[in-house]
């Protein structure tokens, strides 16, 4: 494993660091939870202690699985093909001001809570500028997606290659989608601004929302291709809508999503089309069998994301 010293030999005078790796799978974190905690909470204060030494700018990539179980007790209603929040104090989404949830359901989901703490307390307690971003359903070109991770890639990538996807529930599932361009954005007006030690729930937006049907009928129009499809019980824990209110965001460095969902996945299906041979070749199936292994427990936690992890 990567050490201080290590990091410290790579950012000698560096000004920002971006936080960006982690393990991000529920299922592997269930299936080897010291190597998820090793990589999620000792890698990430590792990485805080060499921006310390520095005085660099840290910005994490935190995850929406923080606020767990929590979400799931506001009310939803369900529509056609998408269910939505039915408590008007919810019109926006989940802001920052939800408690997280410290029964996190899984490995993984304890892992990137206690990175998210001890990354908000590192800008507190030495005065870094620490920003914390709880993201949502990220998606883009170049993105590797599978089961467990880059739901929206996977789905791309599972209907140009025809593979078989699962479905768990009723596909109804609704989240907000961010384009990975509008993500750099983001980051980039909180480096350039005077804030210290933020948290910023960041996703599409209540106006960029996408259920897994909606996904899956968006994606035929692109390819014209059927995607093939099975169903399955739903995932314990499973949030049936989750929807950021990025209004913080907004308000305190001026940023907004930009790219509407349907030109956003255009964009990932064109990288996709011209890249397909990455997706047939003996290293992504490998990682692709790893991530689908299932430990005893899964049937009984399992993720907390549609068909994939965030």
């Amino acid at each position: 494993m990567t050490s201080v010293r290590d990091i410290t030999e790579h950012t000698k005078g560096i000004d920002v660091i971006f936080h960006t790796a982690g393990q991000v799978a529920v299922t592997a974190s269930i299936r080897e939870p010291l190597a998820d905690f090793r990589a999620n909470v000792i890698g990430t204060i590792n990485v805080l202690e060499a921006a310390r030494k520095e005085d660099s700018a840290l910005l994490f990539c935190s995850t929406n699985k923080v606020y767990g179980d929590n979400v799931n007790e506001i009310a939803v209603r369900a529509r056609e093909t998408r269910y939505e929040f039915d408590d008007p104090d919810y019109k926006n989404g989940i802001s920052e001001s939800l408690s997280v949830d410290l029964c996190a359901h899984s490995p993984y989901g304890c892992s990137k809570l206690c990175a998210d703490e001890y990354v908000q307390e590192y800008g507190r307690s030495y005065g870094l500028k620490a920003g914390v971003f709880r993201m949502s359903c990220i998606y883009g070109e170049r993105q590797f997606g599978l089961e467990d991770q880059g739901w929206i890639s996977w789905f791309a990538i599972a209907t140009l290659t025809d593979r078989l996807l699962t479905i768990y529930g009723d596909g109804k599932q609704l989240r907000d989608v961010l384009y990975v361009g509008d993500l750099v954005e983001a980051f980039d007006r909180f480096v350039k601004s005077h804030l210290k030690c933020e948290v910023f729930n960041v996703g599409g937006g209540k106006t960029n929302t996408l259920s897994l049907v909606e996904l899956l009928r968006i994606l035929k129009d692109l390819t014209g291709q059927e995607p093939r499809i099975q169903y399955d019980e739903w995932r314990p824990h499973d949030q049936k809508v989750y929807v950021s209110d990025v209004s913080k965001a907004k308000k305190k460095i001026q940023w907004h999503p930009t790219t509407a969902p349907k030109d956003g996945i255009s964009q990932l299906v064109k990288w996709t089309v011209a890249n397909l041979r990455l997706f047939e070749n003996a290293r992504f199936q490998h990682r692709e069998s790893l991530l689908s292994r299932t430990s005893p427990l899964h049937s009984r936690i399992g993720p907390s994301h549609p068909a994939a992890n965030s």
